[in-house]
């Protein structure tokens, strides 16, 4: 069949290389993609939020299978669009979404569900949001309620990093639409995982755990990210706490959204912490998560093409699992999350022994790469463990060194490695 993967970053350049694996696959098409996807798909320059012009768009190419990438057209509602159209896609409706778009709407879910996560306050007044604070004291948490491209969330370790915060959201709209309302939350203590699964209302099949490090710079420093490497799966996470993840968090919330007349269908994405009272949950996702897809996926055994058509036809993927570990360091460009610039030429990157490119933001110039986002690629490898992975992955990333143009960070999965390992530098 053809198949449409709408966006066009490292998720779906991750998405677009397994589902070309298959041999259900004829053609696939990214709407709009990147440099990087074109070895595999036929890029097609149409808006991810142009609902119209995808819909006819597969019509006019008979897709058989869609799958929504980013989490601005579901909000969009593409996917009661092309369902509407009788067209065969997967994703969550934009009532489903809304656990990603509202952080209020999933916080109260999870509280009125009994599905663990920290305590909160909602706000849309930036005097009563301070006093809050104030009360609360350090640290504390503060978000913008809305889609701010994972760069809504403020970990302050202080007071006065706090109250700037809801300042700058609130009075000053950091975020425009996305923080007139903030959540300001508790503080929690713990290693952090990330958990998917592919959901269907009350069916939940559960992908292999992942840690992402979203701190710009080393040791977890510096502004939140969308994301600056990922490995998995997590070789310190106790078996006990990812079945009680599952079972006290995925499979209730897919529950609970039924009950709410929001019944999920799609990528169910779960930011967990495992704190001392057990996991709990730092938000949900309605997709895949990026760059936790681009570590997840090359562990996947099975047909991708598939695994969604199974979940979307109520069955049971069956879904098989790699033993090997999976790692992957993002280089991004200079300045980022904040000005940056674009066009900066990328070296010639090398992938043998096991490691591959996933592109970002990336375009063609001539015959050569140039960056044409924040995060710009993505230097992964698959080997027996995490790190004999990230000793391939910072091997091959030696081009970049001494780039002023770029920068990656030197500690992906250190804290996960026994401290005697010397390749991380």
């Amino acid at each position: 069949m053809n198949i449409l993967v709408i966006g066009r970053g490292g998720r779906e350049h991750s998405l677009i290389r397994k589902l070309a694996e298959s041999e259900q696959a004829e053609t696939i098409y990214a709407a709009p993609g990147n440099a990087g996807m074109e070895a595999h798909a036929e890029r097609v320059a149409i808006e991810e939020t142009d609902v119209d012009t995808l819909v006819s768009f597969a019509k006019e190419k008979q897709i058989g299978l869609t799958i929504v990438g980013p989490e601005n057209p579901l909000m969009d509602g593409v996917v009661d669009r092309f369902e509407e159209e009788g067209l065969k896609v997967f994703g969550p409706s934009k009532q489903a979404a809304v656990i990603e778009g509202s952080k209020h709407y999933a916080k109260s879910l999870m509280m009125e569900y009994g599905i663990p996560t920290a305590d909160y306050r909602a706000f849309t007044d930036l005097a009563e949001a301070k006093n809050y604070i104030r009360e609360q004291g350090a640290p504390i948490v503060v978000k913008a309620d809305g889609l701010a491209a994972g760069k809504g969330v403020v970990v302050a370790e202080t007071l006065d990093e706090a109250l700037l915060a809801a300042e700058d959201m609130l009075e000053k709209g950091q975020f425009g639409e996305a923080s007139r309302e903030i959540v300001v939350e508790q503080f929690l203590q713990g290693e952090e995982f990330s958990l998917m699964a592919f959901v269907n209302g009350s069916d939940v099949y559960p992908m292999i755990p992942a840690k992402d490090h979203k701190r710009a710079y080393e040791g977890d420093q510096g502004p939140n990210t969308g994301g600056m490497g990922a490995f998995a799966p997590v070789p310190d996470l106790k078996e006990s706490s990812y079945d009680t993840a599952v079972t006290s968090i995925l499979k209730p919330t897919a529950e609970a959204m039924m009950q709410e007349g929001r019944s999920f269908t799609g990528i169910l994405y779960a930011g967990l912490i495992e704190t001392v009272e057990g996991p709990m949950v730092i938000e949900f996702n309605a997709r895949f998560g990026d760059p936790e897809t681009q570590v997840v996926l090359p562990l996947l055994e099975n047909d991708l093409v598939q695994v969604f058509l199974d979940v979307l036809d109520g069955k049971d993927p069956e879904l098989s699992w790699s033993k090997d570990t999976c790692a992957g360091v993002v280089v991004a460009s200079d300045g980022y999350p904040g000005v940056y610039e674009k066009g900066r030429p990328l070296p010639d990157l090398d992938e043998t022994d096991g490691a591959f490119a996933i592109h970002a933001g990336t375009e063609k110039k001539g015959a050569r790469y140039v960056s044409s986002g924040g995060r710009v690629l993505l230097v992964g490898a698959k080997q027996k463990s995490l790190a004999q992975a990230l000793e391939v992955v910072y091997d091959k990333l030696q081009v970049f060194e001494d780039n002023e143009d770029f920068f990656y960070r030197r500690d992906i999965g250190g804290s996960s490695i026994a401290s005697s390992e010397s390749h991380i530098k």
